[in-house]
Protein backbone atom coordinates (compact mmCIF):
# COMPACT_ATOMS: atom_id res chain seq x y z
CA UNK A 1 0.00 0.00 0.00
CA UNK A 2 1.24 3.29 -0.92
CA UNK A 3 1.40 6.47 1.45
CA UNK A 4 -1.18 8.07 -0.62
CA UNK A 5 -3.10 5.12 -0.06
CA UNK A 6 -2.56 4.98 3.43
CA UNK A 7 -3.50 8.99 3.89
CA UNK A 8 -6.23 8.04 1.94
CA UNK A 9 -7.55 5.06 3.82
CA UNK A 10 -6.78 7.30 7.15
CA UNK A 11 -9.35 10.72 6.32
CA UNK A 12 -11.76 7.69 5.19
CA UNK A 13 -11.54 6.62 8.99
CA UNK A 14 -11.16 9.54 10.24
CA UNK A 15 -14.63 11.05 8.56
CA UNK A 16 -16.51 7.83 9.94
CA UNK A 17 -15.62 8.26 12.91
CA UNK A 18 -16.64 11.96 12.97
CA UNK A 19 -19.75 11.16 11.07
CA UNK A 20 -20.29 8.83 14.54
CA UNK A 21 -19.61 11.04 16.88
CA UNK A 22 -20.95 13.98 15.63
CA UNK A 23 -24.26 14.05 17.78
CA UNK A 24 -22.29 14.03 20.93
CA UNK A 25 -19.96 16.88 19.77
CA UNK A 26 -23.18 18.84 18.97
CA UNK A 27 -24.40 17.44 22.56
CA UNK A 28 -21.67 19.05 24.23
CA UNK A 29 -22.18 22.78 22.00
CA UNK A 30 -25.89 22.43 23.19
CA UNK A 31 -24.19 22.14 26.94
CA UNK A 32 -22.35 25.21 26.51
CA UNK A 33 -25.66 27.21 24.74
CA UNK A 34 -26.92 26.27 28.25
CA UNK A 35 -23.87 27.56 30.04
CA UNK A 36 -24.13 31.06 28.03
CA UNK A 37 -27.65 31.01 28.93
CA UNK A 38 -27.17 30.80 32.21
CA UNK A 39 -24.29 33.60 32.60
CA UNK A 40 -26.47 35.73 30.76
CA UNK A 41 -29.25 35.16 33.03
CA UNK A 42 -27.11 35.33 36.18
CA UNK A 43 -27.95 31.79 37.09
CA UNK A 44 -24.77 29.99 36.72
CA UNK A 45 -24.81 27.27 38.98
CA UNK A 46 -21.65 25.45 40.06
CA UNK A 47 -22.71 22.00 38.68
CA UNK A 48 -23.17 23.71 35.39
CA UNK A 49 -20.23 25.64 34.87
CA UNK A 50 -18.19 22.55 35.98
CA UNK A 51 -19.97 20.21 33.76
CA UNK A 52 -19.39 23.07 30.82
CA UNK A 53 -15.84 23.55 32.22
CA UNK A 54 -15.43 19.58 31.28
CA UNK A 55 -17.18 19.89 28.06
CA UNK A 56 -14.93 21.95 26.92
CA UNK A 57 -11.96 20.51 28.20
CA UNK A 58 -13.04 16.93 26.43
CA UNK A 59 -13.79 19.14 23.42
CA UNK A 60 -10.69 20.78 23.01
CA UNK A 61 -8.93 17.19 23.20
CA UNK A 62 -10.98 16.10 20.53
CA UNK A 63 -11.56 18.58 17.92
CA UNK A 64 -7.90 18.85 16.66
CA UNK A 65 -8.17 14.90 16.15
CA UNK A 66 -10.51 15.59 13.24
CA UNK A 67 -8.63 18.75 11.97
CA UNK A 68 -10.75 21.49 13.58
CA UNK A 69 -7.37 23.50 15.38
CA UNK A 70 -9.49 26.42 15.64
CA UNK A 71 -12.16 24.84 17.33
CA UNK A 72 -9.21 23.22 19.93
CA UNK A 73 -8.10 26.85 20.48
CA UNK A 74 -11.79 27.95 21.04
CA UNK A 75 -12.72 25.69 23.33
CA UNK A 76 -9.44 26.00 25.10
CA UNK A 77 -10.25 29.39 25.53
CA UNK A 78 -13.30 28.46 26.96
CA UNK A 79 -12.36 26.00 29.99
CA UNK A 80 -9.92 28.85 30.36
CA UNK A 81 -12.80 31.46 31.62
CA UNK A 82 -14.95 28.55 33.35
CA UNK A 83 -11.61 27.90 35.66
CA UNK A 84 -11.42 31.22 36.89
CA UNK A 85 -12.94 32.42 40.51
CA UNK A 86 -15.29 35.27 38.70
CA UNK A 87 -18.26 34.78 36.59
CA UNK A 88 -17.38 34.84 32.82
CA UNK A 89 -18.43 38.00 31.34
CA UNK A 90 -21.84 37.14 29.48
CA UNK A 91 -21.44 38.41 25.72
CA UNK A 92 -17.88 37.03 25.21
CA UNK A 93 -18.53 34.17 26.45
CA UNK A 94 -21.67 33.45 24.52
CA UNK A 95 -19.41 34.81 21.59
CA UNK A 96 -16.89 32.30 22.08
CA UNK A 97 -19.37 29.46 22.06
CA UNK A 98 -20.88 31.12 19.04
CA UNK A 99 -17.49 30.94 17.32
CA UNK A 100 -16.73 27.78 18.37
CA UNK A 101 -20.15 26.00 16.67
CA UNK A 102 -18.98 28.14 13.27
CA UNK A 103 -15.59 26.41 13.74
CA UNK A 104 -16.88 23.16 13.88
CA UNK A 105 -19.80 23.38 11.70
CA UNK A 106 -19.14 25.65 9.09
CA UNK A 107 -21.63 24.58 6.52
CA UNK A 108 -24.52 25.77 9.71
Amino acid sequence: MTEAETDDQTASLLAAIWLRNRPLVEERLALLDRAAAAIAAGRLTEELREEASHTAHKLAGSLGMYGYDEGTRIAREIEVLLAGDATPEAARFSNLVSELRRAVFPEA
